[in-house]
């Protein structure tokens, strides 16, 4: 019972593992980001820190013990020390009026800051946490700013907008028209629910954040982002080339699975924190962390179109690109091979020079009329595969290991699939195409896919590191190391990260 009596649990704690989309932040995660700012910072009164998308106000709270540390000698006397480090020197913008009321409880004691039981005396309500209910800016039915669909978010004023502040408009200064902030921290709003194509679909938009963080011209940013961005896709690809190529990154920390950093709080493709520093240029130390262990290596974020995140993954594909062969990227089929999409059913029985059709919800029979999209491989044999991974990206199984491939399968002539599946592969004979299956089965080629892997979805791309092969015959992984001269070491990596496929 003692140990019971004397729990006493940060209630901000216990708010991280409420979340979605907008992950509250863990005290223990804040200090850990705050620590990678150069710590004199906390024991000069002249720097200024923003959180622009606060929610529990975790790290406003956390800079203000530091600060409340290391002003102490310079500023002895408390009330002073804490008027001055609240109203001069720690600033935020809240993403919703709950969140704005949360965060003024955490950092000023009190949801009213010009009230009684604040800490500090401010003029209005709001003190220096900002919070203000703004509409969407409609333009062809989305918002120019960050893409929400006006079916869904055209609300009524007494409703939540989600128009968060900090990236609804196109100068984020004029927030705080005469402040020059120093240091940016936060956990921006992952993404946007916009339930349009499909129920939860969501479109990224920590990213819009990130670049607004950027036009502040701060001396560090440190945030805590999803690590999609690693790979692009979903309207990153620009960004991701951003920020692969900005030298400025100096810090990065990668945990493949969210949970991790955040119990409880599944994000696809994991999450990272990273240090922004405006004074550096150079190579990014990168941590990876993956079944509870972690690895450092020194990067250059740029050196492929995707970031490769495993660091024993880098090395393999150094020394499989030494031989200079091509990739299997061009072989893959873009999505809706036949033209198929994923919905469309066939009809059910079998009729005269009918095509067989593969769907999710298993085989009907279209006619070659029907087919609106590489005809010509329909006399073929095709090797296809689920467009969807295994996994749900970024989690391996129990055993801490991936399989990757979920569905997969040769068509003979006369057989086709819907955009549930990608064509991985066409040949004129049967045993060419099995021979492609045996190697796609290895646990050498799923090794090779998984850096690129940070959602669900397979394509092309993520077949950039996997070399070409000659398929008249089949082939095994002892085979492939030994033609690549991997070493234990690299082989255990591939076998402690991949699980056998049948």
């Amino acid at each position: 019972m003692n140990g019971s009596q004397n729990y006493n649990p940060d209630v901000l704690n216990c708010l991280a593992n409420l979340s979605n989309d907008e992950v509250f932040t863990p005290p223990e995660l804040a200090n850990k980001m705050l620590d990678l700012l150069p710590q004199e910072l906390f024991q000069n009164p002249n720097i200024t820190f923003l959180d622009p998308f606060t929610k529990s106000g975790v790290f406003l709270r956390e800079i203000v013990k530091r600060l409340d540390r290391g002003l102490e000698k310079l500023i002895p006397d408390r009330q002073e020390r804490i008027d001055h480090i609240l109203q001069k020197q720690v600033f935020g913008i809240a993403i919703t009026e709950l969140t704005s009321l949360l965060a003024r409880r955490s950092v000023y004691c009190s949801k009213d800051a010009s009230g009684k039981y604040s800490i500090s005396k401010f003029p209005t309500a709001s003190g220096n946490i900002l919070y203000k209910n703004i509409k969407h800016t409609w333009v062809n039915g989305k918002c120019k700013y960050c893409g929400a669909s006006q079916a869904v978010y055209d609300r009524g004023p007494e409703a939540e907008q989600y128009a968060y502040m900090f990236i609804h408009t196109d100068n984020p200064k004029q927030f705080f028209p005469n402040m020059k902030f120093d240091v940016i921290v936060g956990n921006p709003p992952y993404q946007l629910n916009i339930g349009v194509e499909k129920e939860n679909y969501g479109i990224p938009l920590y990213h819009k954040f990130i670049q607004n963080a950027k036009k502040l011209s701060p001396r560090y940013i440190t945030l805590v982002t999803p690590s999609r961005w690693f790979t692009g896709g979903r309207g990153l690809d620009d960004f991701r080339l951003e920020m692969l190529n900005d030298e400025r990154i100096k810090y990065i920390k990668d945990y493949i699975d969210s949970k991790d950093l955040f119990p409880g709080v599944d994000v696809s493709g994991g999450i990272n924190y990273f240090l922004w520093d405006a004074d550096y240029k150079g190579q990014c130390q990168y941590v990876n962390v993956f079944n509870k262990k972690e690895t450092t290596s020194i990067r250059k974020l740029n050196e492929y179109k995707v970031f490769p995140r495993y660091n024993q993954s880098l090395l393999l594909i150094k020394k499989i690109q030494h031989l200079e062969e091509g990739t299997l990227s061009p072989m893959i089929s873009s999505q809706t091979p036949f033209g198929f999409v994923t919905t469309y059913r066939g009809i059910e029985n079998k009729f005269k020079d009918s095509v067989k059709l593969y769907s999710s919800g298993g085989v009907s029979y279209v006619r070659k009329e029907d087919i609106t999209r590489h005809e010509e491989w329909v006399g073929k044999y095709k090797v296809i595969f689920s467009k969807a991974t295994c996994e749900h990206a970024g989690t391996p199984d129990k055993t801490g290991r991936y399989r990757v491939f979920s569905t997969m399968r040769i068509l003979i002539p006369n057989e086709v699939c819907t955009q549930s599946y990608l064509v991985g592969g066409v040949f004129d004979e049967l045993m060419q195409a099995e021979n492609y299956v045996s190697y796609l089965k290895t646990a050498f080629v799923r090794a090779l896919m998984l850096p690129t892997l940070s959602s669900q979805d397979i394509s092309a791309d993520k077949f950039q590191f996997v070399p070409i092969q000659d398929f008249s015959h089949p082939w095994t992984d002892e085979m492939l190391y030994k033609k690549y001269g991997l070493t234990d070491d690299e082989i255990a990596f591939i076998e402690s990260m991949i699980r056998p496929m049948e």
